[in-house]
């Protein structure tokens, strides 16, 4: 994947991420919608990829509008990547020259791995991770909107041990889909999935979202690292 078409993949992925934040806070506010409204046209304008290093400095100054207003990021974890790929996506575009374009995009990518990486590497030194108690909290005793009879799982210890460990694996050696592109894909499939369960199950929908945007980024820098060897 060329370095252009990485940063293009990653501005209609990201604008459509927050476009549907934007349209999901329009829908629910009774006040305060000037803003959202702003984003979700800025959104919608970085997806066709109209004027998109202007929307994407205009975005860059809503979310730290947004950031000081609400003291720190306003739906936590997601809100954090998305500011993170919005602020590189914004270096990438406006950097005069390709190499600093490709540092602001590789560090999205980096950290991109990080984030899966360091989540494993949390995980491993909890107790509570390691026996499998933590996802038998999570389905007895969550508040999220999972279904009631998935609280039946909690009755299973052995199940969610395999899967408290299959998760914690998983996250430490995903830095070791670089090796490969095949694996790589494999590994971004598994993630998805494994966001797109927890939106199903537990509402966490714009993790989805936000964490597919960054992608194309270290798909971008597999690539250009096989160029380099």
């Amino acid at each position: 994947m060329e370095l252009e078409s990485a940063i293009r993949a990653t501005e209609i992925l990201l604008g459509f991420a927050f476009a549907l934040s934007s349209a999901e806070h329009l829908y629910t506010a009774q006040k305060d919608r000037i803003l959202p409204l702003i984003k979700l046209m800025a959104s919608a304008l970085l997806c066709f990829g109209v004027l998109a290093p202007y929307m994407c400095l205009l975005l860059c100054l809503l979310t730290l509008r947004s950031l000081y207003h609400y003291q720190g990021p306003y739906n936590g974890g997601s809100d954090r990547m998305g500011a993170l790929i919005l602020f590189c996506l914004t270096l990438a575009n406006l950097l005069p020259q390709q190499q600093y374009q490709e540092l602001a995009f590789g560090y999205l990518a980096i950290q991109l791995m990080l984030s899966y990486f360091m989540a494993g590497y949390v995980k491993i030194i909890n107790p509570d991770w390691r026996n499998g108690q933590a996802l038998q909290d999570v389905f007895s005793f969550s508040a999220y909107p999972a279904y009631a009879n998935l609280h039946a799982l909690a009755q299973r210890p052995k199940l969610l041990f395999a899967a408290s460990w299959f998760v914690i694996l998983f996250e430490l050696l995903f830095p070791l889909a670089l090796l490969q592109q095949d694996t790589l894909f494999v590994a971004l499939l598994i993630a998805a999935l494994f966001h797109l369960t927890n939106a199903y199950l537990f509402g966490f929908n714009r993790f989805f979202w936000v964490w597919i945007a960054a992608y194309p980024s270290i798909i971008w820098l597999q690539v250009r690292i096989i160029e380099t060897l």
